[in-house]
């Protein structure tokens, strides 16, 4: 099953811009006019309508003035503002650096009790060891182009998040793809740390660990993106250009669907530790 990975924020959009135009219209003005009265191109009214450009809190207010509607202004601003939230661009995320973005989410994971993770290309950041952390974020610092690499230090800071699966009261269920045990990050010595590690973690109590493996059959619909759950109520999808935040129940729903699916592929317990000593092998 495939899930649209920023379908909450587009939605939200589309809700607004259907209602933006219905005003529109309910007022009696063609695309042209309503640009007119708000003193800007009529590209601009059309690229709002289609979803395709967000309108700011000043457009709305604007608009619903152009259509006799002010009291529909507050509504709309907060549903627009909820809708482009859910929808966070990563250079926003990593401006003040990598090592206080993983400082930002340690409070939210102290208040979550179960976590679910689904990762297609590397070690879930919950298992990563504190050398391959650094190598994952040295990539992004790069790939980013990042006035200031604090990659070491935000892989301390990462680990120190992680301490919290040898607590008890939580519970979480990993999944792996196979591929992501032989995918290099960093040198030989620090996959071979990574993986021991796999190991010993994947024997936590607290910890569900499955590996789908690279045979895997009915691939077809799966999700191919990496996500978290927290709890019910709330989804982190990860993408190249932005981290999404699925609120909706009937798309988290999805999701917990889509785990549930991709957990009845994976092996656990000897079958997972078999593939994981395989990729340590490979290593030699």
């Amino acid at each position: 099953m495939s899930v649209s990975p920023s379908s909450s924020a587009q939605a939200g959009r589309e809700a607004v811009a259907r209602r933006l135009r219905d005003l529109r219209k309910g007022a009696g003005l063609t695309v042209i006019e309503l640009a007119d009265r708000c003193g800007w191109h009529h590209a601009k009214t059309s690229r709002v309508e289609n979803a395709r450009t967000a309108p700011s809190t000043k457009d709305i207010r604007l608009w619903c003035r152009a259509c006799q509607a002010d009291d529909e202004a507050e509504d709309l601003i907060a549903q627009s503002l909820h809708a482009e939230s859910l929808y966070t661009e990563w250079r926003h995320q990593v401006r003040n650096g990598l090592k206080q973005l993983q400082n930002r989410s340690a409070q939210f994971f102290r208040q979550t009790t179960l976590f679910r993770v689904y990762s297609s290309t590397l070690i879930p950041g919950l298992l990563q060891t504190e050398g391959y952390a650094a190598a994952v974020l040295r990539r992004v610092a790069e790939f980013r182009g990042l006035p200031f690499d604090d990659s070491a230090e935000a892989a301390q800071a990462r680990v120190e998040r992680s301490r919290i699966i040898h607590e008890p009261g939580r519970r979480f269920v990993l999944l792996i793809e196979e591929a992501a045990l032989h995918y290099r990050i960093g040198d030989a010595d620090t996959m071979a740390g990574q993986l021991g590690y796999l190991l010993t973690a994947g024997a936590l109590p607290t910890v569900s660990l499955g590996i789908i493996p690279m045979a895997a059959h009915n691939r077809v619909q799966s999700p191919r993106e990496t996500f978290h759950v927290y709890d019910d109520s709330l989804v982190s999808v990860e993408l190249v250009s932005a981290r999404v935040r699925v609120t909706q129940p009937s798309e988290i729903a999805l999701y917990l669907k889509a785990f549930e699916r991709l957990r009845s592929m994976a092996v656990y317990g000897a079958e997972a530790r078999t593939l994981i000593l395989k990729a340590l092998e490979a290593l030699r």
